[in-house]
């Protein structure tokens, strides 16, 4: 049974009340058990299990971890801190800002790029319809040179497509779940120019914010900055993980910890290093998290835009293979009947 996956403005939502029924004083048991209720399918099951487990006198974070994949690394490492210190309520409130900001990040992309992708599925579907037409005027003619006509050949071309689509969204879900095999290539892309300078901005929004997030509560600095750089959800940033823990063991400073990974930008390290000089290494990851915020949004903006030009060049160049293809179709056709 697949696992059910809590995400974006859900998970926002989520940890909103779950935080507003803790500063309330509601009892844990109580707040698990109605969330329970009030989920479906899935879900239903995995938040039973945690509610029967918090009944029973087991710890909230175990609970939550038994659960699969239901809940995001960050988000399981962050209530367990929470639960520790006393300042649950406080920590799901600052995890319900930095999803819903997650949220608005990807809402932004979607809807930038949307209008391309309508004309890619309109360019799609009219060479589905040729294919289809043609062929069934034509009876065994390919007028596109595909070996793919009448309703056989629109069957195989949909087919095709769906494979394509197929082999992307697989690539997405890898991405959202740090797929071991996907790290190779995301590696490769973040390091880029152009697409990789606007992706760094959008995975040191996500460090700054954990950083935030985590400075707030007592915690091991070996338990934290792997949880930070998770947090990233980038093979880029997480393969240096190993190094830094071993750093941070032998006594480096976090400043010294993240700039000899070299994949940190002067920005991010001159903030470090000054809040950990001033002792307010807190409030500075919460600004430096805000500007990363504007940064990310505007590095968001750059990468639908140049998603939207590669989605508008491929609607180009079907549309102009297409008119080549039909024009020297139908002056072959022209040229057969004129030497008949």
């Amino acid at each position: 049974m697949p696992v059910a996956r809590l995400s974006g403005k859900r998970l926002a939502d989520f940890s909103h009340r779950l935080a507003v029924a803790g500063q309330a004083g509601v009892d844990v048991r109580r707040t698990w058990q109605r969330e329970a209720d009030n989920a479906t399918g899935r879900l239903r099951e995995q938040l039973q299990s945690i509610a029967d487990a918090v009944k029973a006198g087991g710890s909230l974070a175990d609970a939550v971890n038994r659960t699969d994949d239901t809940f995001p690394m960050l988000w399981r490492d962050m209530l367990g801190i929470g639960e520790t210190t006393g300042q649950l309520p406080e920590v799901l409130h600052r995890l319900s800002d930095y999803y819903k900001f997650q949220h608005e990040l990807g809402r932004t992309f979607l809807g930038l790029i949307a209008w391309p992708m309508i004309q890619l599925g309109a360019a799609i579907m009219i060479i589905g319809l040729l294919i289809l037409v043609l062929g069934m005027i034509g009876g065994e003619v390919d007028p596109l040179g595909w070996g793919l006509t009448g309703v056989r050949g629109v069957i195989i071309y949909f087919g095709i497509v769906a494979t394509i689509l197929s082999v992307i969204a697989a690539g997405v879900v890898a991405v959202r779940r740090g797929a071991l095999w996907f790290a190779p290539m995301q590696r490769f892309v973040t390091s880029l120019y152009g697409i990789g300078t606007a992706v760094q901005k959008i995975c040191l929004a996500r460090v700054a914010w954990a950083l935030h997030l985590m400075l707030n509560v007592e915690m091991d600095l070996r338990q934290l900055v792997p949880s930070a750089i998770r947090a990233s959800g980038n093979a880029f940033y997480t393969q240096h993980t190993d190094r830094m823990v071993a750093d941070i063991a032998a006594g480096r400073s976090m400043y010294e910890t993240f700039l000899r990974t070299h994949a940190y930008p002067p920005m991010f390290l001159d903030a470090l290093q000054v809040a950990e000089e001033s002792g307010q290494i807190s409030e500075s990851m919460s600004r430096l998290a805000t500007a990363y915020e504007q940064e990310a949004r505007d590095a968001l903006v750059t990468l639908a835009t140049i998603a939207s030009f590669a989605v508008w060049l491929s609607v180009v160049a079907i549309i102009v293979f297409m008119i080549f293809r039909l024009f020297y179709f139908y002056l072959n056709a022209i040229n057969d009947a004129a030497n008949f």
